[in-house]
């Protein structure tokens, strides 16, 4: 069976527009949750979120890209070009063919759905933009980043609510460990901090209005963020021949449907996502020294989350580490485990386990070394990455230190 190895990463988010900027930021602890800058922020009544401030796309992209590009997709490539860049690899003949995308987003083009509602709506315009739709689409990233570099191999976009990223990082795991592909790039992005976006959202209940907590007894629901992140996964004995710096070697994947409830998560369907990834790795459960949490901060995903790793890990539970970097960056549902990713990596290669900051007060039903507030020195060889989304849909991936 063929390994998986991570030779490129790249981001942009709230808390720092590339790899460097995210991490010295998650291991200071730093917020990137701060007041919403929106068109009639006014009308909402969550007004806060982890937006990418200092953003000027038109810095970064010509006119005719800007046309094409939504928000999400536009994240999605600048992240991709760091990752590619790390990554140190072109794409033509035999390699173009055997390389592919594939990407996780929930929402997809949701700024150029707010904005063309508002202009034929709000604005009685009768017309939109002939590439609305082909800006909209949720697979546009995908085919942007596959045309941008020329990558002829399996390319599409997952949609599975908060797992998207999960679910597309495990499904590139798979097609290179099964032989469908030597290297995919693959990761995930949103832009749903438009104005329509967060009102979808605030009918749901489940936001915050003034921070995100998770595990903390006083939580009291989740926020926003938004933004991308990118990787690129490569066949090992290719990584190794020519010369790649290995990040991280990805060496599990499960996936689960509750089957139960469309927002309420299920214990049980967790539990078997965790467990699935470990016997997918070849791993015992006293093997893992970290996990990021899905840990949104609503009371139910918290405490369901906590008992799920309780119940896979047994005794082992009380060792491990186990925090939430949503409480920093905000909660990117589709792109939010491919920025938390960056957190396992550099727990991995720094020695650095990311704090989940904003822990105010104990909860009896999350009683785990949460890792409350500030960053913390250990040396890890293997790491969890949950993913529990709205519709009952697990994924989980396990990392293991770079051979």
């Amino acid at each position: 069976m063929r390994r998986v190895v991570i030779t490129g990463r790249g981001t942009i988010n709230a808390l720092g527009q590339d790899v460097p900027a995210t991490l010295e930021a998650m291991r200071e602890g730093r917020c990137g949750i701060g007041p919403l800058e929106l068109r009639d922020v006014e009308r909402l009544s969550v007004r806060i979120g982890a937006q990418v401030k200092g953003y000027d796309p038109e810095a970064l992209f010509n006119r005719q890209q800007i046309s094409l590009y939504d928000r999400f997709t536009q994240f999605t490539m600048i992240a991709a070009r760091q990752a590619l860049d790390e990554a140190g690899l072109t794409f033509a003949g035999d390699l173009a063919a055997r390389s592919g995308v594939v990407l996780g987003t929930a929402g997809g083009g949701v700024n150029t759905w707010d904005e063309n509602y508002r202009s034929v709506y709000e604005e009685g315009k009768n017309r939109v933009h002939p590439f609305v739709v082909p800006k909209l689409m949720n697979n546009a990233a995908a085919s942007h980043v596959s045309m941008e570099w020329n990558l002829k191999g399996p390319s599409f976009s997952v949609a599975t609510a908060c797992a998207s990223s999960n679910h597309a990082m495990g499904l590139a795991f798979q097609l290179i460990r099964g032989g469908g592909a030597d290297v995919m790039v693959t990761g995930g992005s949103e832009a749903m901090l438009s104005f329509g976006g967060v009102k979808a959202w605030e009918g749901l209940r489940v936001m915050s209005k003034d921070a995100c907590r998770p595990f903390s007894a006083n939580r009291n629901g989740m926020v926003q963020g938004e933004g991308a992140a990118v990787f690129v996964f490569e066949e090992r004995e290719q990584a190794m021949a020519r010369g790649a710096t290995i990040l991280a070697e990805v060496v599990g994947f499960a996936m689960t449907s509750d089957a139960a409830d469309i927002v309420m998560p299920s214990q049980q369907g967790a539990a078997r996502a965790i467990t699935g990834a470990l016997r997918d790795a070849r791993l015992d459960p006293s093997e893992i020294g970290y996990i990021n949490a899905h840990g949104t901060g609503t009371a139910a995903n918290d405490k369901v989350e906590c008992a799920a790793v309780a119940h896979a890990f047994g005794h082992h539970a009380d060792a491990l580490m186990i925090s939430s970097t949503k409480s920093m960056h905000g909660h990117l549902i589709g792109g939010t485990g491919a920025v938390e990713l960056l957190a396992c990596i550099m727990a991995l290669r720094d020695g650095v386990i990311a704090p989940t900051i904003g822990y105010e007060e104990p909860d009896p039903e999350c009683a785990l070394d949460v890792v409350p507030n500030m960053a913390r020195e250990a040396q890890v060889d293997a790491v969890l990455s949950n993913a529990f989304a709205f519709g009952g849909l697990n994924a989980v991936l396990v990392l293991r230190k770079a051979p």
